[in-house]
């Protein structure tokens, strides 16, 4: 039902585009269409959308300009070739890529899907230069125009706290995001850092807040007992936006495990925010964290097999495991 569903958005999203789509002159405002991409609270590219549409709300009709998504490409190729040849503008966003180790599925055909609007575009924004080096890789090299530009938070919205005072309570770790039971081993190998940590010394806890689907949070349950950490955890589930900064203000450090994980908004929400990052050094993390911010885990890329990395040891482009 989800396939039959998904495509059916897809025809009719291309079939808006042919409709609405209006050549523009030189001069004139951008009118953008975001490609059939939602905006939302939660998930990456909903959040992306959000708050672009701050600064470009989507036009609905007589576009002019396309934004694309890599990590919602609901436009097929016939359409921005359509599109491209009638005059207006294609920006693209390019996150993360299909590869093995990551997705189970036909990788080299979801990459196909997603090479069309990367390859037909007049500018591309890489999330990093991480994001660049796979897209090179699995994409297909581009010398057309195009730069690097991480994503972007509101340093309005996300600002450090203002009590600097020492606060009577555990050091407190955060770990935020929408996380699948396929991800299940970023929440294990969190757990397992938290009970090292308070096993050589430090009095810490650790605050969980996010979507979690059932078999994610089945696994923390289970990691939590089995390190008997339970009463040291936290889960705040499901914030919004406008509650964020109060989410990262409550802890002391960011904890990223997630492996070769693109440009996280939530790393730059929470350096945003005054905290250090503990991370995987793989993805794009490193190139956010820089030398100063944070400390991380050696970790290595392997486009075949995915291996997470654990506490305390070594662990790649991020794709959709299915």
């Amino acid at each position: 039902m989800k396939a039959i569903a998904r495509s059916g958005y897809r025809t009719l999203t291309d079939l808006r585009a042919r409709l609405c789509a209006r050549a523009g002159k030189p001069g004139d405002e951008p009118a953008v269409f975001y490609g059939g991409a939602r905006s939302g609270d939660q998930g990456g590219p909903l959040v992306k959308v959000q708050r672009l549409q701050t600064a470009f709300p989507q036009t609905r009709a007589a576009f002019n300009t396309v934004y694309s998504l890599s990590n919602a490409p609901y436009l097929s190729r016939a359409a921005l070739e359509n599109l491209k040849s009638r005059g207006l503008g294609i920006v693209h966003n390019q996150n993360g890529v299909f590869y093995p180790g990551w997705f189970d599925g036909d990788w080299q055909a979801q990459n196909a899907r997603m090479s069309a609007a990367y390859e037909l575009a007049d500018h591309v924004f890489w999330q990093s230069s991480f994001c660049r080096s796979c897209a090179d890789q699995f994409l297909g090299h581009r010398d057309a125009p195009g730069e690097v530009l991480f994503n972007a938070v509101d340093i309005g919205h996300f600002l450090p706290a203002t009590d600097v005072r020492k606060r009577e309570r555990p050091f407190t770790f955060l770990l935020t995001g929408k996380i699948q039971a396929h991800l299940s081993y970023r929440l294990e190998d969190s757990i397992a850092g938290l009970a090292a940590a308070r096993m050589s010394g430090l009095d810490a806890a650790l605050t969980i807040a996010g979507v979690l689907d059932a078999g994610a949070r089945a696994a923390a349950d289970l990691a939590a007992q089995r390190h008997d950490v339970s009463g040291h955890i936290t889960f705040v589930g499901p914030y919004l936006q406008a509650d964020a900064p109060g989410i990262y203000r409550d802890a002391d450090g960011y904890v990223m495990t997630k492996h070769a994980d693109p440009c996280p908004n939530t790393v730059i929400e929470a350096m945003a925010c005054g905290l250090p990052v503990v991370y995987v050094a793989s993805g794009g993390v490193p190139e956010l964290v820089g030398a100063d911010a944070g400390a991380g885990v050696p970790a290595h890329d392997d486009w075949d097999a995915i291996v997470p990395p654990r506490p305390g040891g070594a662990g790649s482009c991020d794709g959709r495991r299915r």
